[in-house]
């Protein structure tokens, strides 16, 4: 077991992470939240915007999201700003998902505080496992896992 703040009950380790996905395009969400529960992830929440993003987190206080960069009423790096500022997503891992290979994209979302950058055309297994290992506080790049 690892050690949990100050009032709570103490992580599982064996405990699969709760994770909220966070992107614009219903079909994305839809996919990867099979993908994630075919490996016995719960997906907690679902966000098709930046400030829904916001909201789901500090009402579900997930381990993890998996956020999309461009989103309608509020960008996916301004979200994980916001998330990682409040007390509630403080323990929140962010992996920041997007179909752009930009370096500047990737400077930003780490500079935002994000634990993770994944290209969407990763596979399943690339995406649990980056999923589980962010989850305990590695970071991580779309290279690492190629």
């Amino acid at each position: 077991m690892s050690e949990a703040p100050a009032g709570e009950a103490p992580i599982s380790e064996a405990a699969p992470p709760r994770v909220v996905i966070a992107d614009d395009q219903t079909l994305v969400r839809g996919g990867f939240r099979m993908i994630l529960g075919a490996a016995g992830i719960p997906v907690v929440a679902e966000a098709a915007d930046g400030a829904q993003a916001v909201a789901e987190v500090l009402k579900h206080r997930p381990d993890v999201v998996l956020m999309d960069i461009r989103m309608p009423e509020m960008d996916g790096l301004e979200a994980t700003r916001r998330i990682l500022a409040s007390q509630a997503g403080a323990g929140c891992r962010i992996i920041i998902l997007t179909t752009f290979d930009l370096d500047q994209y990737v400077y930003t979302a780490l500079t935002a505080g994000a634990s993770g950058f994944l290209l969407k055309d990763v596979s399943p297994e690339q995406l649990v496992a980056a999923v589980r290992l962010v989850r305990w506080g590695d970071a991580l790049l779309a290279t690492c896992l190629g």
